[in-house]
C-alpha cells in the first residue's frame, strides 16, 4: 500500500516511464469500432484489480465506451511527463498530496465547481483537496476514497486492562503509564523506516497548524522564524515534546526496527498501539486475520471536543482541462461515483468513501473513525503543505534521535527560508 508520508524517491527517466505507461495492458478486451476508449490513468497498484471489476461493469451499462486501465507506480512524474508532452490521460487518478495540488494551480485540470457530483461530496473531505493548491476558485479533482491516521490500538488490550479510549493527552499518558505498570508495551516504534515518524508528526502537528498556519507561513516567505507571526519554533514546540513522550513509551531497540516488523509485533499482541494508520490494517490482518484493532485520533488537547482526525484523499479523480472525450470520461467517473460502486471499492481497499450517505465497511477501524468523518472533525496532513525540497523526514527523524527540539525546529524554519527566497514572491518594501 502507499503511504501517505512516504517521501517519493528518484524518478525514472521520463521517456522509460511513458514507455512504460504505453506498455500497461487494459482490462478488457479491445474496442469495437465505434466505441469512444477511455485511457484510465490509475496510480494504486493494490487497486488494479478492483478497477478491473468497475471497468467491466461500467462496460457492460455503457457497450459505447472502452476504458483502457493504465498502472504505473511512480504516477506523480509520469502524470507530469504526459501533461508536458500534451498526452494527458482521459480519467485520472492520483494520491491527493502536495504534487496534486501543483499540478491542479498549473491550471491542467477540468473545473468541478458546477458539476452536481461536488454536491455529493463530504464538504470537510473535498476542503482537504482544496487546501492543497487549486487554479483560482476552482475545483480541480474529486475525493474518492480517504486514509485515516492516528493511533491504532489492540480492542483485546484494552478490554483486558479495562482501558478506556483516551480523549485528552493526559488520558493517553495515563494510558501508556497502565501498560506499562501491567508489563504490556504501549508503542512498537519502527524508525528502522524513517517514514514511520511522520504518522505522528502530522497527527499532532494538526493542531498547531489549525487556523490557516501554512498559509501564513506562505505569505512571510523569506521572513519566517523565532519573531514572524508563525514559525516552526514559535508554533510547533509542543508538538516535537508529546512526540517524544509517546517514543519514550516504545520497546527496546525502535530506532532500528522496521514498518513490516511493527504490524507484525502488533498483530501478534506484543504491544497495545501503533503510531500509524488504516493503511497498516491490511499487512496486520495478513499475519493476524482475527484481530480486533481500533483507531482513535491524536488526543493532542485537553478538551476532548477539540480533537480532529487526520486525514488524506488516498484517490482523487479527476479529469484534463478541454479534454478530447470529456463527455465519455464523464460518464465514467460519474458512474465511479455511484454510491455502490464506491462502497464496494472503498471496503476493499480498507479506506472511507467520500459520497454522503455511504456505508462504511464494518471494519472496527473504520467505524471507530467514522464520526469524525460524519461530523467534519477533520483535518489534512501537514507534510503535505511543505514542500519536498524540505528535509521533513529526516529532521523529525533526528530529533526522535537527539531529542533536540529547538535545533529541529530551526532547521525547518531555516530550510523553509531558503525554499521561500527560491520560489515564493515576496510582498511589501
Amino acid at each position: 500500500m502507499r503511504h501517505p508520508t512516504r517521501r517519493r524517491g528518484r524518478p525514472l527517466a521520463a521517456a522509460v516511464l511513458v514507455a512504460a505507461l504505453a506498455a500497461v495492458g487494459g482490462c478488457a478486451s479491445g474496442p469495437s469500432d465505434d466505441a469512444t476508449e477511455l485511457n484510465f490513468f490509475q496510480f494504486k497498484g493494490e487497486a488494479l484489480e478492483d478497477f478491473n471489476q468497475i471497468i467491466t461493469d461500467f462496460e457492460a451499462e455503457n457497450p459505447d465506451i472502452h476504458v483502457v486501465q493504465n498502472q504505473v507506480a511512480d504516477a506523480d512524474t509520469a502524470i507530469r511527463t504526459l501533461l508536458v508532452k500534451g498526452k494527458a490521460p482521459d480519467v485520472i487518478t492520483l494520491n491527493a498530496s502536495g504534487n496534486f495540488g501543483k499540478l491542479a494551480q498549473a491550471g491542467v485540470f477540468h473545473d468541478f465547481s458546477d458539476d452536481p457530483l461536488l454536491d455529493t461530496i463530504n464538504p470537510a473531505v473535498q476542503d482537504i483537496m482544496r487546501d492543497l493548491g487549486t487554479h483560482g476558485d476552482e475545483v480541480n479533482g474529486l475525493a474518492y476514497v480517504n486514509n485515516a491516521d492516528g493511533v491504532i490500538y489492540n480492542q483485546a488490550i484494552f478490554e483486558q486492562q479495562g482501558l478506556e479510549v483516551p480523549e485528552t493527552w493526559n488520558e493517553l499518558i495515563e494510558v501508556c503509564e497502565k501498560l506499562k505498570a501491567a508489563g504490556i508495551t504501549p508503542f512498537y516504534g519502527t524508525l528502522g523506516d524513517s517514514w514511520t515518524a511522520m504518522p505522528s508528526f502530522n497527527g499532532l502537528g494538526a493542531y498547531p497548524a489549525q487556523g490557516g498556519f501554512f498559509d501564513k507561513m506562505r505569505e512571510q516567505g523569506e521572513g519566517v522564524g523565532k519573531a514572524s507571526p508563525v514559525s516552526f519554533e514559535k508554533d510547533f514546540a509542543t508538538t516535537l515534546d508529546q512526540q517524544a513522550q509517546l517514543y519514550s513509551y516504545m520497546q527496546d531497540g525502535y530506532r532500528g526496527k522496521t514498518y513490516d516488523e511493527g504490524n507484525a509485533a502488533f498483530a501478534n499482541g506484543e504491544v497495545a498501539m501503533l503510531l500509524q494508520g488504516i493503511w497498516a490494517l491490511s499487512p496486520v490482518k495478513a499475519v493476524n486475520p482475527d484481530i480486533q484493532a481500533g483507531i482513535f485520533p491524536y488526543p493532542a488537547t485537553e478538551d476532548p471536543d477539540d480533537r480532529v482526525l487526520v486525514s488524506g484523499v488516498d484517490v482523487a479523480v479527476t479529469v484534463p482541462k478541454n479534454g478530447a472525450k470529456h463527455d465519455a470520461a464523464m460518464r465514467f467517473v460519474n458512474y465511479l461515483f455511484q454510491k455502490d460502486v464506491q462502497e464496494k471499492f472503498a471496503a476493499s481497499q480498507n479506506m472511507i468513501p467520500s459520497v454522503k450517505g455511504t456505508q462504511i465497511s464494518d471494519e472496527p477501524a473504520l467505524q471507530s473513525v467514522k464520526p469524525y468523518f460524519d461530523e467534519g472533525r477533520l483535518a489534512g496532513f501537514i507534510d503535505h503543505q511543505i514542500p519536498p525540497s524540505i528535509p521533513l523526514t529526516p529532521t523529525v527523524q533526528q530529533f526522535l534521535y537527539d531529542g533536540n527540539a529547538q535545533a529541529a525546529l530551526a532547521t525547518l524554519d531555516s530550510e523553509w527560508r531558503k525554499v521561500a527566497a527560491r520560489t515564493i514572491p515576496v510582498t511589501g518594501d
